[in-house]
């Protein structure tokens, strides 16, 4: 049987009923005995690392878990993160930015329901969870959940309250689980040779644009940041005319040494600044980085990865479009 490290952080899944609401109070093991046909997979070992509601998750919650499964990598087959939804897609992006070229499933998984309610999806998504790690087919961080295995720099949260709560975005699922075996569709390889990352630059913020918005929020997070996200409206771009104060704020910026990037508030297709003139010109003339089909989740953890690994922004820029398991399929230069 493989050796499974099982890593808790909390989140619905391990969630008890409070006069507040519900909080985290269970660790692994305790959700184990609740889900007693995973002992039949394989031998599980249990970590508790944090015990949090996932809004509460930040950065340095993803370079412990990072650190926890580096410690233990040669001593277990696979990994499986308990985690809280609400921030699941954030976290599999980091850890596949900060753990990459991995040989070994790294899984995450978490429920919409706490264990301990008598209708619940959690044992089903851990079942399912443990199924793909002990397989071994495709291994990377993953986000397995109602039955799909995403990859981790796909994954996005899209139903607040369904079980089928993720979907993979602008990208296949990887496979699906059914009564407990794993169906894979794709078996991604390794880009690279196994490497462990151990920084983050978190100085980086985000602009949502609405109509009128003014520039003096992209003023703010410009001063108080090292890179910015501007996440803007359909193929990309940004107002001009008399809201063309944007512009001179973003060269000011990269004259400063600082980072921008467009992405859209549209789900699915993803940026293409080229499209239009409200976009072409941020391009051609000012050198923004865009983020065609990645995520808004795999964008905010990459510029973080990519910042913290150089302070040189051309270099920055080499880092942020170069690919991290499949979380890219366009790069610059290559069209429609």
């Amino acid at each position: 049987m493989k050796n499974i490290l099982m890593i808790g952080t909390g989140g619905t899944i391990a969630s008890g009923q409070t006069a507040e609401g519900l909080a985290p109070e269970l660790d692994p093991s305790r959700l184990l005995q609740d889900t007693p046909r995973v002992a039949q997979l394989c031998r599980v070992d249990c970590l508790q690392l944090y015990s949090l509601d996932s809004t509460n998750i930040r950065p340095d919650h993803w370079l412990g878990l990072a650190r926890a499964i580096r410690q233990h990598y040669d001593r277990y087959d696979g990994f499986v993160i308990s985690h809280g939804t609400d921030t699941m897609a954030y976290t599999a992006a980091a850890l596949s930015c900060l753990i990459q070229g991995s040989s070994k499933p790294i899984v995450l998984t978490g429920s919409q329901k706490p264990i301990q309610m008598e209708i619940t999806d959690s044992k089903t998504n851990l079942l399912d969870s443990f199924a793909v790690a002990c397989d071994g087919r495709i291994p990377g961080v993953t986000v397995v959940f109602g039955g799909a295995v995403i990859a981790g720099t796909r994954a996005r949260k899209t139903y607040s309250k369904s079980y089928g709560a993720f979907s993979s975005i602008n990208y296949p699922v990887l496979g699906v689980v059914q009564e407990g075996r794993l169906l894979p569709y794709l078996r991604p390889q390794a880009e690279t040779q196994l490497a462990f990352y151990h920084d983050l630059e978190t100085n980086v913020s985000l602009v949502k644009l609405i109509p009128g918005l003014s520039p003096d929020y992209l003023a703010f997070a410009l001063e108080h940041s090292r890179g910015v996200l501007i996440e803007s409206f359909g193929v990309g771009g940004v107002p001009d005319g008399e809201a063309g104060g944007y512009y001179d704020l973003i060269r000011r910026a990269e004259a400063q040494g600082k980072t921008v990037v467009l992405t859209t508030q549209v789900q699915n297709e993803g940026s293409d600044l080229g499209v239009y003139q409200v976009g072409h010109s941020l391009k051609a003339e000012l050198g923004v980085l865009e983020t065609y089909d990645m995520t808004l989740e795999m964008a905010v953890a990459k510029l973080m990865w990519a910042l913290a690994q150089t302070k040189d922004p051309a270099e920055g820029t080499r880092y942020f479009y170069t690919p991290v398991a499949n979380d890219i399929l366009r790069v610059p230069g290559e069209s429609l």
